[in-house]
């Protein structure tokens, strides 16, 4: 592990219903797909990364943390374990404006956590002439907008993507492809990317994990990935 980039391990074993996940790799990335069918359980170890979803045994460390040690009974709560999670439906507050939205992320953010400037989310994700309107008067791609710019003022140490550009016609994917990008480049925050798509792989992810039937079946670039 280095101390410039955030190392991602994982090691987690799970049976439920029949279907059992067992699924290892590591990580430096600054964006990590998780690639494969529809339940393959890419989201299911999304889940576990975020502490809302134990494995039955296994190991999960972030720089250096460990966040889940089965064999140690190590098990730290989800609103400690500072994870930014992106779902692929925004989960947007209704009641709340865009920038009551936003402002809730820094509620999970710890006084002595350093914290991304306000300002510099807004203008990055380009959201600032919307502040003031509320999700039900927001496209599919603003909303996604404003879902990243709340993951990132929790100020945290990895962000997690679910799908984030399911259900967007082909101009806005594109659109919120470029916001990714600019999100994985412009701020020191490593992403773990579940997609199903080989595009979203090849223009976003610099290191893929193949998940088929709850294994990982190739690890590496997405050129070596892609090309098997």
């Amino acid at each position: 592990m280095t101390s410039e980039r955030t190392a991602l391990s994982v090691s987690v074993f799970q049976k439920r219903n029949g279907f059992t996940l067992d699924v290892a790799f590591e990580s430096e990335s600054p964006l990590t797909a998780l690639f494969g069918p529809s339940g393959s359980g890419k989201t299911s170890v999304l889940n576990m990364i975020a502490g809302v979803l134990r494995p039955d045994r296994g190991l999960i460390a972030l720089s250096g943390q460990v966040l889940t040690d089965t064999s140690k009974r190590i098990f730290v709560p989800p609103h400690r374990r500072r994870v930014g999670y992106v779902f692929q439906d925004a989960q947007l507050f209704p009641h709340l404006t865009v920038a009551q939205n936003i402002k809730f992320g820094q509620w999970f953010r710890r006084h002595e956590q350093s914290a991304l400037p306000v300002d510099t989310v807004i203008d990055v994700l380009g959201i600032e002439n919307i502040l003031k309107r509320r999700p039900a008067t927001l496209s599919g791609g603003e909303r996604h907008r404003v879902a990243l710019a709340r993951a990132l003022l929790s100020s945290p140490q990895i962000l997690l993507m679910d799908e984030p550009l399911a259900g967007l016609d082909d101009a806005r994917r594109q659109e919120t492809m470029g916001l990714i990008e600019r999100v994985r480049d412009e701020f020191a925050v490593p992403i773990v990317f579940v997609t199903h798509n080989v595009d979203e792989v090849r223009r976003l992810a610099s290191r893929v994990a193949r998940i088929v039937d709850g294994r990982v079946t190739a690890i590496g670039t997405p050129t070596e990935v892609l090309g098997r």
